[in-house]
């Protein structure tokens, strides 16, 4: 696996790239690459971080693994592709924004709320390179998946990369956001300083988990409340 990767992350991950760990991870993704059917893309590995440099970072956003089934891995954490089905946690997520930040949206004149919220949900895609262009890194901890095999991949020293990842933004950067949903997301919160970051916790937006404080977290008028307090731009999340 060679590694291509934004020169702002290749300086500040540069000793990571140099570890056994990652020798050893290079030889094993390299393999399954060959010998299976995995995901994303080999060229979308380290997207993410392609359309977010590292000084670009404002929000961290959290995921597992990449999706695992057919066209849908892009990268990018919780993403898809335009013209691919927006997968249930995705709806969920656009669901809590729009219930958090569906009265600040903007709108056409003469176009109410109830309207607003019909026609962005009929007409949302499940492509997030728009947020990730405003500063959103979406990040997942396992970066590669074997088809129909959730968790494949997990162990084989990902996770030890992407804490470096997190650990250097928590070091090197000030007054980030980072969304941690779900247990194994919050794990990772422990590579954090709180002290210089605001670290938003909430059960995963999965169908079997956003009942049960997802909905309703609003993390995002959080993050944006947070950004303006500390002279960022805001995210446009609609």
């Amino acid at each position: 696996m060679e590694v291509k990767i934004d020169p702002s992350w290749q300086k500040h991950l540069a000793e990571e790239f140099e570890k056994p760990y990652f020798a050893e991870l290079t030889e094993f993704v390299k393999k399954e690459y060959k010998d299976e059917v995995v995901y994303p893309p080999p060229k979308y590995i380290f997207r993410a971080f392609d359309l977010c440099p590292f000084k670009k970072v404002k929000v961290v956003i959290l995921g597992q693994d990449p999706y695992h089934g057919k066209r849908q891995a892009n990268g990018l954490a919780f993403a898809v592709d335009e013209n691919i089905a927006v997968p249930p946690s995705l709806q969920n997520i656009f669901k809590e924004i729009e219930d958090d930040l569906g009265d600040r949206a903007p709108r056409p004149a003469g176009l109410g709320t109830s309207s607003l919220n019909a026609q962005s949900l009929s007409q949302r895609n499940g492509d997030l390179v728009r947020w990730c262009e405003q500063g959103v890194l979406l990040l997942n901890a396992t970066l590669t998946v074997r088809a129909q095999m959730a968790g494949s991949h997990q162990g084989r020293g990902w996770e030890l990369f992407t804490d470096a990842v997190i650990k250097a933004l928590s070091e090197e950067r000030e007054h980030l956001v980072f969304m941690l949903w779900g247990n194994y997301a919050k794990a990772k919160g422990a590579h954090i300083d709180r002290t210089k970051h605001l670290v938003l916790e909430a059960p995963h937006p999965s169908p079997f988990s956003a009942a049960s404080g997802f909905f309703g977290c609003k993390h995002f008028g959080k993050a944006n409340d947070y950004l303006i307090a500390h002279n960022e731009t805001p995210i446009d999340w609609l």
